[in-house]
């Protein structure tokens, strides 16, 4: 530490006009028989203040007054400070160029380490003084020694500080591939800290672009992941290879690394480089899942390049089934995230986890996203893979597996089937598949009348009359006025209509605007005159208690 300026008078006489550069009051206190060995708390002498002053005129009467003396001068050149710096480590750090070679003139250590293990040429190049350095190297000074706790050498410290001067010089000189102590080469910290000029020194000298850190990093993981976007494309220009696993915890690419921090420019270099493997490969992790966790501007390009919303299933390499679900899963004030929107409107399929955060909530949002780009067919028309005709309007169909763990977890979570219910009826649900004793067992009045209002309850299954009967003589449920044992004649003609349509075609399209009926009776045939259940339950858990509990009460069924 400097304590110059607190502890001015601890400096010797000799020493203080060294520092201000006077030779001539040096010389007389020499001749006075003032020490030029006296030191102050820093365990500075009057040579190191000379040195680190440039004052040449003062180390060269410092120099000859300590050869007259018993030590003689080369064992006073190389006194140490308490920090192990020598006369000639302060005067190459500050670049004072004729004082380092009057210094090694005295036989000064060229290589004499500090205690921080720097030593004269690592200060020189650190401080950007190239003259000092061409000196030190042309007199012998080692130029592959390791310093600092890191063990860098010189090549690395003049790349870090982008001195591309130095690092010219030092490149026909240095070992290349220096490693410090997490294996890292110098052109790996120019691809890390963007000295776009030096990384192109490095290459252009032979240095290998496809060097691997400790960790498997290579420079242009390491780029990319800093968006540093000259560097990646030198560095791909050189023959880096976009495809080489960068992590032993699972396989990391540089296009990994783009994604996840948004830089765009650079994610679609990569993108036209990478093997495509990584979107949908087993045992390899699609760019989607790191781009959704930070929620980054990414997910919208790679969708758009034809990655696909549904990747692979990643529970064994990270926990996580899809990027939907982890999009669902991240941390939001919001009912969905913007990843979320963007994975729904490209395809993303839809498995229970994800129905349970549609469905195991008073909020809407994610299910009316949801309606906004997939419709629901009816249950005959559907097979386990999708035709050309389940796309329409902008939005594509539920598929058969979709649709069937939509009911099985709708079933489920029946509390909730007052926010729920409307919409997925109003959206072409068949009713019918909520026709199950659950449903009449747990429903409230509302729902459960609601629910009836779209189907003919006189010709309900015995088992769910019995569970209506009860449910009423237990007074837990009260029907409405107009569910006489026999429905009226229009309700049963509503329910022809939509079994001639479907529910699909009949709730979700125009065509009954399109029947030879009044216009008066659209509404009535689309079911709007049903009173809507209003949910009056207290706000529900975290979604991570709903999940949990869903799986520890819930027996997956398929009822479609």
């Amino acid at each position: 530490m400097d304590f110059t300026e607190c502890y001015r008078d601890t400096v010797s006489s000799v020493a203080a006009a060294a520092r201000a550069g006077c030779k001539e009051r040096v010389r007389r206190l020499i001749r006075r028989g003032f020490s030029v060995d006296s030191r102050d708390n820093r365990g500075w002498n009057a040579l190191h203040e000379a040195a680190a002053a440039g004052s040449k005129d003062c180390v060269r009467e410092i120099l000859s007054a300590a050869a007259d003396s018993s030590r003689g001068c080369r064992a006073y050149v190389d006194t140490l400070t308490h920090e192990g710096e020598t006369a000639c480590y302060l005067a190459a750090q500050r670049g004072h160029l004729a004082v380092v070679r009057l210094l090694l003139k005295a036989h000064a250590n060229i290589n004499q380490p500090t205690n921080d293990l720097s030593c004269p040429l690592y200060a020189a190049v650190d401080g950007g003084h190239k003259e000092v350095v061409d000196l030190l190297i042309s007199r012998g000074a080692e130029v592959n020694g390791t310093h600092t706790a890191s063990c860098w050498t010189c090549l690395h410290q003049a790349v870090y500080k982008g001195h591309t001067e130095i690092v010219r010089k030092l490149i026909t000189v240095c070992h290349l591939e220096a490693l410090d102590d997490h294996k890292i080469t110098p052109l790996f910290l120019a691809a890390e800290y963007g000295q776009l000029e030096c990384l192109e020194i490095l290459v252009n000298a032979g240095a290998n672009v496809n060097a691997q850190a400790d960790d498997l990093a290579t420079p242009l993981l390491i780029a990319s992941q800093e968006g540093h976007e000259g560097c990646v494309h030198v560095l791909l220009d050189h023959g880096a290879d976009p495809n080489l696993a960068c992590s032993s915890d699972w396989p990391q690419l540089p296009i990994h690394a783009a994604a996840e921090f948004g830089h765009c420019r650079i994610l679609e270099r990569l993108i036209a480089v990478t093997d495509r493997v990584c979107d949908r490969g087993v045992g390899m992790v699609s760019p989607l899942y790191v781009a959704v966790r930070e929620q980054s501007n990414s997910v919208e390009l790679l969708l758009r390049e034809g990655y696909s919303p549904d990747a692979q299933d990643c529970t064994d390499i990270l926990g996580i089934r899809s990027p939907l679900s982890f999009a669902l899963l991240v941390i939001s004030y919001e009912p969905y995230s913007e990843s979320a929107r963007l994975l729904i409107a490209a395809g993303a399929s839809l498995s229970e986890m994800e129905w349970i955060h549609v469905l195991a909530t008073e909020r809407t949002d994610l299910l009316q996203l949801i309606l906004k780009h997939r419709w629901i067919p009816r249950p005959e028309s559907l097979s386990s893979t999708p035709s050309r005709g389940d796309w329409t309007e902008g939005r594509t169909a539920l598929k058969l597996q979709e649709l069937r763990e939509l009911v099985c977890v709708a079933l489920g979570q029946v509390r909730f089937a007052a926010c729920w219910l409307p919409l997925l009826l109003k959206a072409g649900l068949e009713p019918s598949l909520l026709l199950q004793p659950k449903m009449m067992e747990e429903a409230d009045s509302e729902v459960l009348n609601y629910l009836l209002g779209f189907v003919n309850w006189s010709i309900l299954s015995l088992p769910l009359k019995h569970i209506l009967d009860r449910r009423q003589a237990e007074k837990t449920w009260a029907s409405w006025p107009n569910f006489e044992p026999v429905p009226s004649l229009s309700h049963l003609c509503r329910l022809q209509v939509r079994e001639v349509l479907g529910s699909d075609v009949l709730m979700r399209t125009d065509a009954v605007q399109q029947l030879p009926v009044p216009s008066q009776l659209h509404s009535y045939l689309q079911f709007r005159d049903i009173q809507e259940p209003t949910y009056t339950h207290s706000p529900s858990p975290p979604m991570s208690e709903r999940i949990d509990g869903y799986r520890r009460t819930h027996r997956h069924s398929h009822v479609v």
